[in-house]
């Protein structure tokens, strides 16, 4: 049976890409503070750099912001995608970064409301709550989920940095990298990734190395400070797949979205090329 990352692998195959493209209509892009200009920032966006995707990631907090306009908005960019899909002979997937993490029976409306309501592939999800927090999400066999691991932002060393002692264990590690453990013990359903930031390189290894089979998402490239050889470098796996590179605003604001999206992923096989026979 086809799961999530099968498909997805497939889809980076198709491509030649590991490019994520975030989907991230901030009001201050837009041409108006309106859902229909989030909806159309959007729509041009995947327009313009499908053929370059491997993966696209709508921000649902953008979309909310909105009230149900908001909601209708992401459910007509999701529909976009599935269109370029169709165009191209290849099934694009779609990762909402919502980064939901709540009581099982509260998880199951999460769940229902991202793969039945809006249709979307995959999710963030916090793993704070532990693995029943996540496990309705994984009833969903051909659909991912990405549990945050090590992030991109500057305060995430306040808690996912703290060093801990697993039951068993008779060393400590930092959080993340139990994050990481649980993650590939968890994955019995090939349907579990991890979001790892590009900010923290030497973070960024040492979770491959706790979890050297899961796809990882890894944002930070660019406007946040992360290189993209380095962190291909540090997260690919052995068979050169495992990483997508999420980019949003390096992206979204650039003169020419399509042609940044065809230079970030012909810079990508550059890089894999240099790794492969360096």
């Amino acid at each position: 049976m086809e799961t999530f990352f099968s498909f997805l692998a497939k889809r980076v195959d198709d491509c030649s890409s590991l490019l994520c493209v975030g989907l991230d209509p901030h009001p201050g892009d837009l041409a108006a503070p309106t859902a229909g200009a989030g909806r159309d920032f959007c729509l041009d966006l995947v327009e313009q750099t499908a053929a370059y995707a491997a993966a696209f990631k709508p921000n649902a907090a953008f979309f909310e912001l909105y009230g149900p306009e908001g909601w209708a908005a992401l459910k007509d960019v999701v529909a976009a995608v599935q269109v370029e899909s169709n165009r191209l002979g290849s099934r694009i997937p779609v990762i909402l970064d919502a980064k939901r993490g709540d009581i099982a029976s509260t998880a199951e409306a999460y769940a229902k409301s991202a793969f039945e309501n809006l249709g979307v592939d995959a999710i963030t999800l916090s793993p704070y709550l532990g693995r029943d927090s996540i496990e309705p999400f994984l009833g969903y066999k051909e659909r991912g989920v990405f549990l945050l691991c090590k992030t991109s932002n500057s305060g995430a060393g306040d808690l996912q940095d703290l060093m801990v002692v697993p039951v068993g264990a008779t060393h400590a590690s930092p959080l993340h990298v139990h994050v990481a453990h649980l993650a590939q013990k968890w994955n019995e359903k090939d349907n579990i990734g991890l979001v790892v930031g590009a900010t923290q390189p030497e973070a960024l290894e040492h979770v491959r190395a706790a979890a050297p089979d899961l796809w990882f998402l890894v944002p930070g490239v660019g406007v946040q400070g992360g290189d993209l050889e380095t962190a291909l470098r540090a997260g690919l796996r052995a068979d050169g797949k495992g990483v997508l590179v999420n980019i949003s605003r390096g992206i979204a604001r650039a003169k020419n979205p399509k042609a940044e999206a065809a230079r970030l992923r012909d810079a990508m096989i550059e890089i894999k090329y240099r790794l492969d026979h360096g």
